[in-house]
């Protein structure tokens, strides 16, 4: 294992032991469940908005290491921010983790800061579905708040 990849591993399990963003949060605007049968992990995310920027985020959940880091990074990457950059990020974290580890441009991995750590995973077809769960319970509970991601230009 390189150097790089040994920082990665490590950047994933200290987001899963010290869980960013975990706890329930008090009055959502709205909440969504999800849950990935083929292994069992699950999470319960709720957001509030507040003029177009995600206000606060909580999240409770439980499975392994990478489903939960990944909710941790994306609760750092998305907190205060306003939804076109939320919508990148998505977008972004989406592609790296469908290239199947070919690797994606630099600038994507610098915009997603430590959720680059997850490059390695994207290898891992059964593993991708874990480290999207957290995504996923955002854009649905994004959608019930009626505040949906817009589409990328040309989309």
């Amino acid at each position: 294992m390189n150097d790089l990849d040994q920082l990665y591993q490590q950047v994933i399990l200290d987001h899963s032991r010290e869980r960013h963003g975990a706890g329930a949060l008090t009055d959502p605007h709205a909440q969504s469940h999800q849950v990935n049968p083929t292994c069992g992990d699950e999470v319960t995310l709720g957001i509030r908005i507040v003029d177009g920027r995600v206000e606060a985020v909580g999240w409770e959940g439980d499975g392994c290491s990478i489903s939960q880091a990944s909710i941790s990074i994306m609760h750092d990457l998305v907190d205060g921010a306003d939804l076109e950059t939320v919508a990148r990020l998505e977008r972004e974290f989406n592609t790296l983790m469908h290239s199947r580890g070919r690797g994606v441009d630099e600038a994507i991995l610098d915009d997603l800061e430590d959720a680059a750590a997850f490059e390695g995973t994207a290898k891992y077809p059964n593993r991708v579905k874990c480290a999207l769960l957290g995504w996923m319970a955002l854009k649905d509970a994004l959608a019930q708040a009626g505040a949906a991601l817009p589409e990328a230009d040309g989309a």
